[in-house]
């Protein structure tokens, strides 16, 4: 027996064929953005799957939404370690002044 439903993978497939036309109306240096987005979609392909969303574009910015919060986590993250360290180098400096 074959699959009555296509698989998440093909429906995003299907829905970036769709946006072709707009990646190719972007600019140069945007698309690389626009290609990520779907690949974060790619990602969750398996959990969107298993959700069978009626319209799959809900699980596929739900993906990119899940994705780009992951990203803010790793750049706070990114950010604190960085501030501790320059707060460690001023205390530091400092003491090596006194």
């Amino acid at each position: 027996m074959g699959r009555t439903n296509p698989t998440f993978r093909d429906l995003l497939g299907r829905i970036e064929n769709r946006w072709s036309d707009y990646r190719r109306a972007l600019r140069r240096d945007e698309r690389p953005a626009f290609d990520r987005l779907f690949q974060y979609g790619r990602r969750h392909a398996d959990a969107c799957g298993v959700q069978n969303p009626r319209d799959p574009i809900d699980a596929i910015l739900l993906s990119i939404a899940l994705e780009q919060e992951r990203r803010i986590d790793e750049l706070r993250d990114r950010v604190a370690d960085l501030e501790g360290r320059a707060e460690g180098s001023a205390v530091s400096a400092n003491s090596d002044e006194e």
